[in-house]
């Protein structure tokens, strides 16, 4: 089982690539579908960029922020970002290869992660998971520690985190679009 999902963690990144080239090919982008698919996009980054300055790796379990709605905002926001792409491309196909992917990799990779955070936090990570959903937000945040919801953004947390690079790569893949559809016309 577990070699497995070493697979998935490791096959994710290195698959990435092809998939976006093929993307890119099928991608047919036009000035409106690359507007609402960039707003779109832009949500999702959004969501990423909470999620990080909530995200203390490796040093607490996160509950706060985000974490109080989904065990995985990370995921979700990426998954947002994702569908903003598969607007923006204005091709089924791309959209399905995006899909496909997402698919492939996300549940496996969750999974893993999920077993990580057990083995490390034990019975307050099994409390957590029982009260807040594991991929799609609730509509309340969960109860959970004292301030859980409200707990402040941490601009040092979205650095320390890198989660600037999903913005700067947001902004390339945009330009990258926009490009396509001007050597389109």
């Amino acid at each position: 089982m577990k070699a497995a999902s070493n697979f998935w963690m490791r096959w994710r990144v290195r698959i990435g690539y092809p998939v976006a080239l093929i993307y890119l090919v099928l991608a047919r982008p036009t000035p409106l579908l690359l507007a609402i698919g960039a707003v779109v996009g832009a949500a999702g980054l959004a969501i990423r960029a909470w999620a990080a300055g909530h995200l203390r790796k490796h040093q607490a379990l996160a509950t706060t922020g985000p974490y109080a709605y989904t065990r995985n905002p990370l995921y979700f926001g990426s998954v947002i970002l994702a569908a903003g792409f598969m607007v923006a491309g204005g091709s089924l196909w791309s959209g399905i290869v995006v899909a496909a992917y997402i698919a492939a990799f996300y549940p496996a990779v969750m999974k893993r992660e999920e077993s990580e955070l057990r083995a490390h936090y034990g019975e307050k990570f099994s409390e957590y998971a029982s009260t807040v959903p594991l991929f799609w937000p609730a509509r309340k945040p969960a109860r959970c520690d004292a301030g859980c919801a409200g707990a402040k953004f941490c601009g040092e947390l979205y650095r320390r985190n890198r989660e600037y690079e999903a913005a700067i790569g947001f902004g390339v893949g945009i330009a990258i679009l926009c490009a396509r559809m001007l050597w389109l016309r």
